[in-house]
């Protein structure tokens, strides 16, 4: 219920829906008195899974928080929804934040995100992007920790997308794409059909749980906060 909480407090978000395939998570969110839709097991990916629960919903804007997110920012939510009220044309954006840790650069778990001078996406990957030419004799990684403020060059993806609503259903009816195949990535589907994403930079470091070790970490924070 954390995420829940936290996209809540968005100003923009008007109303929050948790999607799932998972009657145990449903019934768990209910009984904190929050919104839930049950979907097909068989989706794809997050995406596809909140296309689903949004198809009867008249809604301009649509927002995926990745349920592993319970650090989630409200301002970093708002900033990806806001990237779309302010273009028009714009059919999708995201949100990155730094990587000031060497750890994070070789963790498949945190996704990098490159840009280009605009601030739309180039590439995502779970592998360390872009790659800079270490310094003579060293690994990239030794490079890293001997010269820290090269780890500025990284970006990660932050845990949510935003979409027009309009576009969502459409997105959801193209096929999984080879790379998106290859990385477990569904916004590499995106890039391959052409669809310019927006990348906006925040501050705040959200932390996903991924592995027990991250569950560990995040349950301290909340526990640290809440005392």
């Amino acid at each position: 219920m954390h995420v829940v909480e936290r996209a809540s407090r968005a100003r923009l978000v008007g109303r929050v829906i948790v999607a799932t395939d998972d009657q145990r998570i449903a019934d768990a969110v209910r009984n904190h008195g929050g919104e839930t839709r049950l979907t097909s097991p068989s989706a794809a990916s997050g995406t596809d899974r909140v296309a689903e629960a949004a198809a009867p919903l008249d809604a301009e804007f649509i927002v995926n928080v990745q349920g592993d997110e319970p650090l989630i920012e409200p301002s970093t939510i708002d900033a990806a929804i806001e990237s779309l009220m302010e273009d028009p044309e714009l059919q999708m954006s995201t949100t990155s934040e730094p990587i000031v840790s060497v750890e994070d650069v070789f963790n498949p778990t945190v996704v990098k995100v490159v840009t280009d001078s605009r601030g739309f996406a180039l590439y995502f990957s779970r592998s360390p992007v872009p790659y800079i030419r270490p310094v003579e004799g060293l690994t990239l990684e030794a490079s890293l920790r001997r010269e820290p403020s090269l780890l500025s060059n990284y970006r990660k993806h932050s845990g949510l997308y935003s979409y027009r609503g309009s576009f969502l259903q459409r997105f959801t009816s193209m096929e999984p794409s080879p790379l998106e195949r290859l990385e477990a990535l569904e916004q590499l589907r995106a890039l391959e059909n052409g669809i310019r994403i927006r990348v906006v930079p925040v501050a705040h470091r959200s932390i996903g749980v991924d592995t027990e070790q991250d569950y560990e970490r995040v349950k301290r924070m909340i526990e640290e906060n809440e005392s």
